[in-house]
């Protein structure tokens, strides 16, 4: 029986069985994996981490598009970093008032097997004339052009290899400056209970640029040891303060259904544990 082992920290790793594999691959940029489990269905890997899988996507996905969106209330430009699954694009253009999505991944690879095997990730997203796919380094993006948007979404990797700087204070500052008055960025930031750290730089160097900042979580099963955090930095404090009958009225208006999100749990999700509190 073969088994991908996905070692997490020094100490602590867990296994998948591979029931069939689908392709495994050095690109220009990582090792890219993607493979059937019987339980979760079909899973993609770089760099031996745990990606995305079929079983739980939705959660990740859902939390990271509808939380910032339906907060915003009219975001229509919105700007995708990473994403190369499809899911995220996905989720964002399920919002109507969304003109236009600009998707930045640096590995064409991930699009390409994605597409190929990963089909009911995008679903279909990569063909919206909504959506524009630009192949580069998110930090050179972020840094160089000129466009301007309403909600920013990094769906980076974690903190090593490509991923790496998508964490640091010069993104956060270029974010920063290509979102519009108003607008809110969020950002994947790992599992707080193993990676409190990770938590506390991002802390210290989003706030720098960001008058509201702060985090909401989700628990997602795939990635081990909890809730995972994702970040949110915005200088419109009331976005974070949306009514509860206000995203009722906007996620009913919206006219698509959810598996994970709901105005409720879109409520509950700023409520941090004490030891996430404490650490920020």
């Amino acid at each position: 029986m073969k088994e991908f082992q996905e070692t997490l920290y020094d100490a602590i790793s867990q296994n998948f069985r591979i029931d069939k594999m689908y392709f495994e691959q050095k690109t220009g940029h990582q090792h890219l994996m993607i493979f059937h489990n019987a339980v979760l269905g079909r899973v993609m890997t770089l760099d031996g981490v745990v990606q995305t899988t079929e079983l739980d996507e939705f959660i990740y996905h859902e939390m990271m598009a509808h939380v910032p969106i339906f907060a915003h209330g009219n975001a229509r430009r919105v700007l995708i970093i990473g994403g190369g699954d499809g899911g995220m694009l996905r989720e964002v253009l399920r919002h109507s008032e969304v003109e236009h999505v600009t998707m930045v991944e640096i590995d064409a690879a991930v699009i390409d097997m994605a597409k190929k095997y990963l089909p009911n990730h995008s679903a279909g997203a990569f063909d919206d004339e909504r959506a524009q796919i630009v192949i580069a380094d998110g930090m050179n993006y972020v840094r160089e052009t000129e466009d301007r948007f309403d909600v920013i979404i990094s769906d980076s990797t974690d903190p090593i290899g490509p991923g790496e700087v998508l964490f640091t204070n010069d993104f956060y500052a270029q974010c920063k400056r290509i979102l519009n008055e108003g607008g809110v960025m969020a950002a994947q930031n790992g599992v707080p209970f193993f990676q409190i750290d990770e938590v506390k730089n991002t802390r210290l160097r989003m706030s720098a640029h960001f008058s509201d900042q702060t985090f909401y979580s989700a628990a997602v099963p795939t990635y081990y040891g909890g809730i995972m955090t994702f970040a949110w930095g915005t200088d419109n404090a009331a976005l974070r303060g949306t009514a509860i009958d206000e995203l009722r009225a906007r996620y009913q208006n919206a006219g698509f259904r959810t598996r994970y999100y709901s105005p409720e749990i879109h409520i509950a999700s700023f409520a941090l544990p004490q030891y996430v509190q404490d650490a920020i």
